[in-house]
């Protein structure tokens, strides 16, 4: 049985937004998991309170910087791995968000090679 171009079409859209939808959630759970930490973790060894290490861990992972002063050497350790960690979940999250575009621009221009 022969599927019809419309329909056909139809799949295909659905299959890119589905592609779309993945990575989107895929990145936002890395984020918001990696954002969960950065604030147990300004909360419990900076000692900050709960606003406030949200602010911080916030800060820290959009590349912003930090706000608050660490006054103990485990808060400065702590912020210093979290903002190594950060960077690299940064840059994951944004190859992970332009993933499926580079992808269907590798599709859109993919040249049949001759055997």
């Amino acid at each position: 049985m022969i599927k019809s171009s419309s329909t056909a079409q139809t799949n295909k859209k659905k299959s890119i937004q589905q592609h779309y939808l993945q990575a989107f959630l895929l990145a936002s759970g890395m984020l918001g998991v990696s954002l969960s930490l950065g604030i147990l973790g300004y909360h419990f060894i900076a000692g900050f309170t709960w606003v406030d290490a949200l602010l911080d861990a916030s800060m820290i992972l959009s590349g912003m910087g930090p706000v608050q002063i660490l006054d103990t050497n485990a808060a400065k350790i702590f912020a210093s791995c979290y903002a190594l960690f950060s960077g690299v979940v940064f840059i994951a999250a944004s190859g992970i968000l332009l993933a499926p575009m580079f992808h269907r621009v590798l599709h859109r221009f993919h040249l049949e090679q001759k055997d």
